[in-house]
């Protein structure tokens, strides 16, 4: 049976919408100001860019249709959020940034009625930002989420949470916070987390210092949160109490996903950029595009993209097939992490003085990726995680065979 890789003429046609509007409105501000979404206004310009985006059509390709979106399944956002991700501000002229882009997906899978309403609604429409809080300093959760540590006591009409987060994507100016917190058990044991939704305004809940990270195209930075005694009535459990770690699975796997479509995006121009120059420029005789060395540069570059979208649309389409899909997202987020860093990276090397420069924004965009190795879970651990189900795949196996 053949395999259809081609997509729909409404996705088509919103592929080509997102091109046309990213390139023209979006990477002029980018640009302009050297791809740091604070210097360019953060919010302020976050919401003139996301006015053009509804007024271009291409606003919310994620988000379920009854809540303005487009209502795309995941192998369809692939293209579509590449060709936002093509600019670093891109991602949030679309409203598709994490972690928003993330949170609007879990909270359309899991949230009730009433929390779509006073949470999703304005999230998926731009009205409002949103952080998730899990990661925690040392000996926290990290890594391994098991090691979770802030804590949800029970008390008469909610719960009432006390702990430390880091690294928060986007707390500065967020409008309220999906925080992963344990409900039973104890830090090292599997299972006992819980998520809580509440607004950033509640008592109790301190956002505080931006930590200084390479990247600074994500809006509302990276920060430390502290939960001091912050009540959460029982309404404002997400799902069911001891279920967080499984629900985050329906958030993380697609995250993943996600990230690799707007940084492959994001990597591809930063190839274009070089190719475009080597093919003009001259050296050693020729044009730096006819040398073998960057040539292998050049065909380097388009394995690892096409290579990188290969694995991204086997991984969506497991997703759409309703399964976790673990392996798959795990081996190309691990490949496409490193790919697009590669991509960038030889880039640079082709354009040589330039190319370290703020005159192209190869330099921006290296920034940009790197931390992608280490974001949604380090490489190691993917690869710790990969060779885990296979090594024990094959002991389970074994086992069968020797009934």
């Amino acid at each position: 049976m053949a395999i259809d890789l081609t997509y729909a003429p409404e996705v088509v046609a919103l592929i080509e919408k997102t091109r046309d509007f990213t390139r023209n409105v979006v990477l002029p501000i980018e640009d302009e100001h050297a791809g740091d979404i604070a210097v360019a206004g953060g919010d302020a310009i976050r919401i003139e860019m996301q006015a053009a985006a509804k007024e271009a059509g291409v606003f919310a390709p994620h988000a379920p249709i009854e809540y303005g979106g487009h209502g795309l399944n995941m192998s369809d956002r692939a293209p579509v959020f590449e060709e936002a991700g093509y600019s670093l501000f891109g991602p949030t002229a679309l409203n598709i940034a994490a972690p928003d882009e993330g949170n609007v997906h879990m909270l359309a899978h899991v949230a009730n009625e009433a929390q779509k309403q006073q949470f999703l609604a304005p999230l998926a429409s731009g009205d409002m930002r949103s952080a998730f809080a899990m990661t925690e300093p040392a000996p926290g959760a990290g890594s391994d989420p098991s090691a979770l540590n802030t804590r949800a006591e029970k008390v008469p009409g909610g719960w009432k949470i006390n702990g430390k987060k880091w690294f928060i994507t986007g707390a500065d100016g967020a409008g309220f916070f999906i925080i992963m917190a344990r409900t039973s058990g104890e830090p090292g044991q599997r299972g006992g987390a819980t998520m809580f939704l509440t607004p950033t305004d509640t008592a109790g809940l301190i956002v505080g210092r931006h930590i200084d990270t390479l990247d600074k195209s994500m809006i509302g930075g990276h920060c430390e949160v502290t939960f001091e005694d912050l009540f959460v009535p029982d309404e404002a459990v997400l799902g069911e109490v001891d279920q967080g770690f499984a629900y985050a699975q329906v958030r993380l796997g697609p995250a993943r996903m996600t990230h690799v479509m707007r940084w492959l995006g994001a990597a591809r121009r930063g190839h274009d950029v070089a190719v475009a120059r080597v093919a003009e420029r001259e050296g050693f005789g020729s044009k730096l595009g006819d040398l073998g060395m960057i040539q292998k540069m050049v065909a380097d570059n388009e394995i690892d993209i096409a290579a990188s979208r290969a694995l991204l649309v086997q991984a969506c389409f497991e997703l759409d097939q309703g399964g976790h899909a673990s392996n798959a997202t795990s081996i190309a987020k691990t490949y496409a992490a490193e790919a697009i860093f590669r991509i960038v990276d030889r880039s640079i090397q082709m354009c040589g003085g330039i190319g370290v420069s703020g005159d192209l924004p190869l330099a921006r965009l290296s920034r940009e990726v790197r931390p992608f190795r280490v974001y949604d879970g380090p490489s190691e651990v993917h690869r710790w995680a990969i060779a885990k189900r296979v090594v024990g795949a094959a002991k389970r196996a074994a086992r069968e065979e020797s009934k």
